[in-house]
Parts: C-alpha cells; structure tokens; sequence
C-alpha cells in the first residue's frame, strides 16, 4: 500500500469518529497494538529531542523502503507514534519526504494537542525526515 493509500484510510477512519473523546481512545489503541520496541534501541541516540515525554524512533533502510520502530513512555505519545509509523514506515526516502503532514490537520489532531504535544508531534515528524534525508544521501 503506498503512503497515500495509507493516508486515505486513515482520514477516512478518523472521519468515522465523531467524538473527540473517542479519536483518543483510537490514538491511545494504536499506541497498545504498536509492535514493541527492543530495549537496545532505546538508546539516547534514538530519542527524539524536543519531546516533553520519551519517544525513541529507530530506521533501517531495506530494498529502497525505511522501515521504522518507535516507542513513547506515554500512552497518547505511543499512540501518535504508532500512527506516524503506519503513515510513514516502509516507504521510499522520497515518499516520506514528498507526504506533507496535512493528514494530521485532516483528522483534527494538531488542533486537540496541547503545545508541548504538538511541538513533540513537530519534532517527531523532523526525525523521520531527518531519517529519511540520511538514507536518500546513502542510496
């Protein structure tokens, strides 16, 4: 499925929901259903700086596609997380970087985040584009 894909289902479930109380109760879902992280990747060079809570995200470039793993020591931070990862996770250097984050202002979520969430949010999505500059360079 290609990012865009990806991005449709995801609006298109989250227009599904109505209630904001219950979006959450999706993100935090998410978070829970996320694959776990191995504890050796949650090492200070993976934490992503500029969040209030922990969040580690690591990549692996195979076959032209990054593939990521991400954690959060906080239940909603999982659950963005973990949607960030089905958005952006085994996509090509140039998907990432070519897929705006207008998803997030599609599904209202920038909007329901407190500052210090939306400026983690922010710094999350600079390190999957940071990743995924670094292995276009390499490729």
């Amino acid at each position: 499925m290609s990012v865009n894909d990806r991005v449709k289902v995801l609006i298109e479930e989250f227009n599904q929901i109505s209630d904001w109380e219950d979006r959450y109760k999706n993100i935090i879902q998410r978070g829970k259903q996320l694959a776990p992280m191995n504890e050796d990747k949650k090492v200070d060079k993976n934490l992503v700086k500029g969040c209030q809570s922990k969040v580690w995200f690591h990549a692996e470039m195979k076959e032209g596609k990054i593939y990521f793993q991400g954690d959060s020591d906080a239940a909603i931070v999982k659950g963005i997380v973990a949607l960030l990862l089905t958005i952006y996770s085994e996509s090509s250097p140039d998907d990432i970087l070519n897929t705006k984050p207008d998803f997030l202002d599609e599904i209202g979520l920038k909007e329901h985040l407190s500052m210090s969430r939306a400026n983690g949010l922010s710094s999350m999505l600079k390190q999957i584009s940071l990743y995924a500059i670094v292995f276009k360079s390499q490729s």
